[in-house]
This record gives structure tokens, sequence and C-alpha cells, in this order.
């Protein structure tokens, strides 16, 4: 008989481990099951006693204490989560699919809670003459309007039809990023030397190592990661491995079988657009778009529709530079997906004389988390201290002590930055505890995870340029964790809108490339010596080289996303749908979605980005115009701005509305064409 779980002491609600951390050395997969069910059923009383107080309703007894409670189900819940997409396994696959729908029922209980609503809306009701401060009224509204969003207000059967169709959707969430992980793990190319025509030296080291942590030492892999993916479809001469390999990437779940997404997504659409009608809007998008800075879809097309045409303008000039090279190479064929990456590479060289394999040496993975803690030195005061000894999830993974301009410690930052079998593709962030004063507090404990390619033993990583690039992208979305200075949790950090979070991590990539950081950390990785000027010089030159080819990867991802969700009904055949809205689009044929639709898990794993994969280039108008800023005065690093963009950005969460915040940075709101202008579209 399993003996009950007692929440004060168990390892992963009751973290003992050294700098308040969790004691993974103490968990062991089967306790995550138990403990989540000790966790629910201590929330639920909780809930239970909020919304049953026959006091009147307070923002002490009601609102604060609805926040403040499940202390427990946080703690056991961020260790999973991240469990799950850092660092997975058999077991853990089958918990999450168990946790998911289990959480999904919880927390519609609770939105559902007629008495608590009741409560939260007698406070709403009375919100202007309780003489509340302004971050603690717009977290009433937002909780108020959330609950609304949530069913509060729909009748006993319409509470239940919602709340079955949100247990649906997280377990097909589950399930839709478990099979993608399983593609991404099960397909492996195993080459020999004699098929590495083209590759640099570091593409190949890369794949060495990949083989070898698969048991295949002395071959070479090409994997799915885009670590080496993406670098070996720019250089391997080899054109039928080429295709190989990205008809393997862009077939990620759609192989038929137990891993195939198609009938995930068509019954996902389905309950979204049931629930959106349900709640009373008219797609699922507008259901999304409500609490947005863009608000419609009508406004999303008007940012998203305008870049498309000039990116497909771009792209298209591209190709006729590629096909000419590609002729002039002997080569006959028509540019096809798998040749746009190779040949581009040739153009680079052409035009820039230089490609991407010689800045390798000088972006060591090392000197450029360096430049990351370096610029936030900078701007805001920050130091990062390395914790040497301490166990986390994995023994990759690297724990740092966040440091004020004063010595006093902020809180804590983990990183994990190589590529495994057991972590899913990309790059993110997230938190273990999140930052904030009300109650006891809490300091921030945030992580980026990764997934660079792994050099051989004694060697350095080295980067591409995107890959620095999105090393500074998760370390400004970690700054938003780390220097949040709000009272109340639900706003705390990225907790913000969906088109207002991007804004800190694309921001934070131009100082990659202000010119003094590239010159104190861009380091040959043998001599030491910086990179030379002339080198930095072809570098910044090139900064908006296939513009056309990445602008349209993206925006079409961006453009399916919308029509989706944007429908009053959902698509009986979603992949016949995709190449439908493509086809209207005139999708250039050699370019394909940076997400389609079965691998597309910012949109189906889940319901962060569905609807909302614009959000990117909605920050991004943002991004240029704040950076300008920066440039404006002639200082990468002013001083005075660099405060106003941490009072008004990094440190202020949700605490107002964003457009508000970004005006009390900026002094107004940007218009597209400096984002338009820093893509090399105009």
């Amino acid at each position: 008989m399993t003996s009950a779980v007692t929440l004060d002491d168990h390892p992963l609600t009751h973290w003992t481990g050294p700098l308040g951390l969790p004691d993974f050395s103490r968990i062991a997969d089967g306790d995550f099951g138990p403990v989540f069910d000790a966790a629910l059923k201590a929330h639920e009383a909780e809930i239970e006693a909020i919304a049953g107080n026959a006091e009147p309703a307070t923002v002490e007894n009601t609102l604060a204490a609805l926040e403040l409670g499940g202390e427990a189900l946080d703690r056991v819940s961020s260790i999973f989560w991240c469990r799950a997409g850092a660092h997975t396994n058999d077991a853990i696959q089958a918990m999450e699919r168990e946790i998911a729908p289990k959480m999904a029922r919880h927390f519609s209980a609770i939105s559902m809670n007629a008495k608590l609503f009741a409560r939260i809306d007698a406070l709403y009701g009375q919100r202007e003459k309780l003489g509340l401060d302004a971050e603690t009224l717009r977290v009433l509204e937002k909780t108020w309007k959330n609950f609304v969003r949530a069913g509060a207000k729909l009748d006993p059967q319409g509470k239940k039809r919602l709340a079955d169709i949100n247990e649906e959707l997280a377990s097909l969430g589950a399930k839709f990023g478990q099979n993608v992980l399983a593609d991404e793990k099960d397909w492996v190319l195993f080459l020999e030397e004699s098929d590495l025509d083209g590759l640099p030296a570091f593409v190949r080291d890369a794949m060495a190592q990949a083989a070898e942590a698969r048991g295949r030492k002395g071959l070479y892999a090409v994997t799915l990661s885009r670590s080496i993916y993406e670098p070996f479809t720019s250089y391997s001469a080899r054109r039928d491995l080429r295709e190989q390999a990205w008809k393997a990437f862009i077939r990620r779940g759609e192989n038929g079988g137990e891993t195939d997404n198609g009938a995930v997504v068509a019954k996902t659409l389905a309950l979204r657009a049931e629930k959106a009608k349900l709640l009373g809007y008219e797609s699922y998008a507008a259901l999304k778009l409500d609490d947005t800075m863009a608000k419609t879809p009508k406004n999303v097309h008007g940012l998203l529709d305008p870049v498309w045409q000039k990116a497909r303008e771009k792209a298209a000039g591209d190709q006729a530079e590629l096909q000419r090279i590609a002729a002039a190479a002997g080569s006959n064929d028509t540019i096809a997906g798998w040749d746009w990456r190779f040949y581009q590479e040739k153009l680079r060289a052409e035009k820039f004389a230089f490609d991407e394999a010689e800045l390798k040496p000088y972006l060591q993975l090392e000197r450029i988390i360096d430049a990351c803690f370096d610029v936030a030195g900078r701007l805001f005061g920050l130091s990062f201290v390395e914790q040497k000894g301490i166990k986390a999830w994995h023994d990759d993974v690297r724990t740092f002590a966040i440091r004020r301009k004063d010595g006093s410690q902020l809180g804590l930052f983990l990183a994990d930055y190589f590529a495994r079998p057991s972590k899913r593709s990309g790059a993110w962030m997230s938190a273990l505890k999140s930052g904030y004063k009300l109650g006891k507090g809490s300091s921030p404990v945030i992580y980026n995870i990764m997934n660079f390619a792994k050099a051989p033993e004694g060697e350095p990583a080295l980067l591409s340029l995107d890959e620095a690039k999105t090393l500074f992208h998760e370390f400004g979305h970690a700054l938003h964790g780390m220097l949040t200075d709000v009272t109340w949790p639900s706003v705390s950090g990225t907790s913000v809108s969906r088109d207002f979070v991007e804004l800190p991590s694309q921001l934070y990539e131009h100082w990659l490339t202000v010119p003094a950081v590239l010159e104190k950390h861009a380091l040959h990785y043998k001599t030491g010596a910086p990179m030379p000027k002339a080198l930095l010089d072809k570098m910044l030159a090139a900064k908006t080289f296939g513009a056309g080819f990445a602008t349209v990867e993206f925006t079409s991802s961006a453009l399916v996303d919308m029509a989706y969700h944007a429908r009053p009904d959902a698509p009986a055949d979603p992949l016949a749908f995709e190449a439908e809205t493509l086809k209207e689009l005139e999708m250039p044929d050699a370019i394909a979605m940076r997400h389609r639709t079965p691998h597309f898990q910012h949109v189906f794993a889940g319901d962060g980005y569905s609807a909302g994969y614009y959000s990117y280039m909605w920050s991004e108008v943002l991004d240029a115009d704040a950076f300008a800023a920066f440039e404006e005065t002639g200082d990468a690093f002013n001083p005075v701005l660099a405060e106003k963009l941490r009072e008004n950005i990094y440190a202020a969460g949700g605490s107002k509305d964003p457009e508000e915040l970004y005006m009390a940075f900026r002094g107004k709101m940007p218009t597209a064409e400096a984002m338009m202008e820093k893509r090399g579209l105009t």
C-alpha cells in the first residue's frame, strides 16, 4: 500500500536543495502521480474555503487568497512540465497523458465555481469604490474577465460541455507534442565519411557527436534537430541526402501510424470552434484575440498581408538568383525546398565574400553566454555567478545566481543548452518560480532551454549566427522573468498579452550585433583574436540577406494559423485546407512553412500561440522601433533609456496595459515601416 503524501515535506513540493531549489536527487519519476493527486486535492480544499467564506468578499480574502492558493500544485507542476519538455521518458510521457486532462478538469472546475465567481463578481461590481491601486485594479478586472471567458456565466449544461472540451483539448495537446518528439527522435540518417562532401568541420563534428550519442561511433548522424538539419542542408553537396533530410523534416507528425497528427489536428480545431461558439464568439481567433493588442483578425491581417506581398516579391528575386548559381554549377534542376539553403549560402558568398561558416569560430557558446550576461550588466546592472555542482533535471543543466548592482541576490537562472533525444526541439524560457511581492513574496527561478549541437570532447561548442540570436532571444524572455517588479503573481514576468510577450526577447537580440559587443565577445576559439573588422563589416552588411526566404517561412505559418482559427467552423481535412490556403497565398513551391501543421507545436501542442503565431511579427514592429530609440541617442547602452526600458517593459510584467507601457518607454506607438526596413523588405 502506498503511503499518503505529505506535501509539507515531499521533495516535489518542499524544496530543500541548494539555494532553495528542488532536491532533484530525491525525486523519482514515480513520485509525480501521487503528489499531483495530493496537490490537486489540497488546492480544491483551498478553493472551497475561499468560495465558502461567510464573510463578504474582500481583496484579501478572495482575490489575494485565490492568487496565493495552490502553491504545492504550482511547485510540482513547474518541475513536471520542465521534465516533460527538457528530459522526458516513457514514464513521464505516460504521466503527461494522464495529468494534462486532470489539470484541465481542475481549472475548469475553479473557473465555473458559482460561489467563487459570485465573490469575484461582487468585487468587480464595486471596483471603482474600493480605492484600489492601479495594479490591483488591473488584476481584479483581468481575473473577472478570465472567469467569464472560461465559462463562469454559462448554464450548467454549457459549463459541463466546456469542461469536457478543455479536458479533451489538453489530452490532444499532449498527444500532439509527444507525436512530434517521437518522429524527431526516431528519424536519423547515418552517413559514412564519403557522404560528407561540402560539409565544414563544425557540421561534421556535430554529426559525429550525434552518432556517438546514438551508439554509432565512427559514423555521422543527420538528425532533425535544427542545429544539425539546417547546416547540413546548407552545405551538403549531396542533393539526394539533402532531399531525404528536408522531406523528413517537413513531414514530422505526418508519417502515418500512431505518431500521425492529422486526426489530432482535425479534432483540436473542431473543439476550438465549438468552444468559441459556446462562449459567444464568432471564431476561435476572436476569442483568443479579445485580450491582445491586435484585438481582431482584421488587424492581424493588416500587419501580415503587406509583409507577405513584400516577402514573396523578395523571395522570387532571390529564387532567380539561386537558379542562376545552380545553372552555373552545371545543375539543370529547378530549385526545390532541399536546394534553397544550399544555393543561398553560395549566393551569400558571392554577394558578401563570406559564408556563415566563417563566423562559427568566433561564436563560441561560452562567449555568447558571457555576452548575454555582459549586456544585462550594462543595461540593468545585473551579474551572473555560476554555482557549480548543483544537481538539476539533467547533468547538462547549469545554475547561476543573479545579483543586483549592490551585490544582493535577485534570483536564480538555470540553463540547459544541448540537444538530446529526451528533449523536444526548439528553444524556450520558463520558470520554476515566478517573482512577486504578495504574501510572503517569491524570488524568481528562471530557466532557458536550447538545442545546440554538442561539440566533441574537449572542443568548444560553436554557434551559427541564428543560434547566437536564439540564445539572446530566450535570455531576453528570461530577463523579463528575472526583472519583474510587481505585487501580484498573475501579472508577473511574462504574464502579458501574447502579442506583447515577444517584445523583451526580440528586442534583446539587437544587442548581439552591436559592434562593441561583438568586438569584446566574438573571439576566435583557437587564437582568442577578435573577429576581424572586415568580417564584422561583411556580417553586418549581410544582416538582411535571405529576408525573402525567412519572411515567407514565418509569415506563411502565421497566415495558416490565422486561417484555421478565424473561420467559424473547422475544416474537415486540415492538411487539405493548409494546401488550399497556401495555394491561395501563392506560396513559393521551393519554400516550406517554418512550421507545417502536423508539427506546429506553438499552435497545437497546447493553446499558447493558437491564433497567435502572428505575435512574433507584431512584437517585431515594437522591437524595431524600441531599439531605434537607443540608436537615435548614438549609445546602444544609453543609461536613461535603459532605466526606462527596465521600468516599463522588463519589470512591469502585465501590471498595466501594454500600449500604456510602450508609450511610457517610447512616447509614441510605432508603425510597421521600421520592422520592414529592419527585415530588408523595403
